[in-house]
């Protein structure tokens, strides 16, 4: 077994505790930036007054603070003009202390996300969202890869999930997760080489490929989507989805639940990731990675 492999904790081994692979990560972190020269620095530009975009952006610092990593919150008000916002990225494109470079999405609506996205220098694109790696990764070629789906990736690989000729199915065509998955499932790599089906909100009769999947990555934004009676027998159910719903016995009003119908499915399920604590705690572990890879210049030297 790779000494990466994370033995199953749970008394019936079906959780995959995305919390104990990203503490896993922060501390394999932690033992290389030893032996590196640079401290690695990350720019996280944020426009506007979006909450939960300012819970996430401080999120990332405080992890980036525990590496040791230089980071830098870069706040700019929701009317920041376009024009003012490019010139910004092309600062820290230039910044040699900068070695990646996040946008917090969603931008103000007067903003072209993609245009914001292209000017990023791609060699500093740790999100994985730029032209340039997003089409390294559809013809095999080294590249950051968006942070969640590396995230699920990760968690395959560790929890030694078989991939090869499997049959995985994607519920959502995301260009965050769905897209990429399936291209990282798809390619001839270790944790990868899948027969994989992406399916969407206009797919018909979207059970009848879920029930002869052996791995299902859902990513659809509904809560509860995937039912107990969409899955066979011994499925790997990774649950991306993060939906919030009323629930009158909770101090707060409601609950966090994912995209699958977690009390249903997991009777059936060899594995299950839960919501909280799966595919969550994984993404800013994959942004450390990234920044640290473009910090010792493994992707593009």
């Amino acid at each position: 077994m790779d000494s990466k492999t994370v033995h199953r904790k749970t008394v019936d081994g079906k959780i995959i505790d995305g919390k104990l692979i990203s503490e896993k990560i922060t501390e394999e972190i932690k033992h290389e930036l030893k032996t590196l020269s640079v401290t690695p620095g990350l720019a996280l530009i944020l426009a506007g007054n979006n909450p939960a975009s300012e819970i996430y952006v401080k999120m990332k610092a405080k992890k980036c603070a525990e590496l040791g990593y230089y980071s830098v919150i870069d706040k700019q008000a929701g009317s920041i003009s376009e024009d003012e916002l490019l010139g910004l990225i092309n600062k820290y494109n230039n910044d040699p202390k900068i070695h990646g470079i996040l946008i917090q999405l969603p931008l103000p609506k007067h903003i072209n996300e993609l245009k914001v996205l292209e000017a990023v220098d791609y060699k500093k694109d740790v999100d994985g969202f730029h032209p340039v790696n997003a089409g390294r990764l559809l013809i095999g070629e080294k590249c950051y890869l968006p942070c969640t789906p590396a995230g699920i990736k990760e968690l395959l690989l560790r929890y030694n999930v078989e991939t090869s000729g499997k049959n995985v199915v994607v519920i959502g065509r995301s260009n965050i997760v769905g897209k990429p998955i399936a291209n990282i499932l798809l390619q001839k790599a270790k944790g990868a080489n899948s027969t994989v089906t992406v399916c969407h909100s206009a797919t018909e009769n979207i059970s009848g490929f879920t029930k002869n999947a052996d791995i299902i990555i859902a990513a659809i934004g509904k809560a509860n989507f995937l039912s107990g009676d969409m899955v066979k027998q011994g499925v790997v159910i990774v649950d991306v989805g993060i939906n919030r719903i009323e629930d009158k016995n909770s101090p707060k009003g409601y609950k966090i639940v994912g995209d699958v119908n977690f009390e249903e499915c997991y009777p059936k399920a060899s594995l299950i990731t839960p919501v909280p604590g799966g595919v969550g705690p994984m993404t800013i572990a994959m942004l450390m990675k990234n920044t640290l890879d473009s910090a010792a210049k493994r992707i593009y030297s």
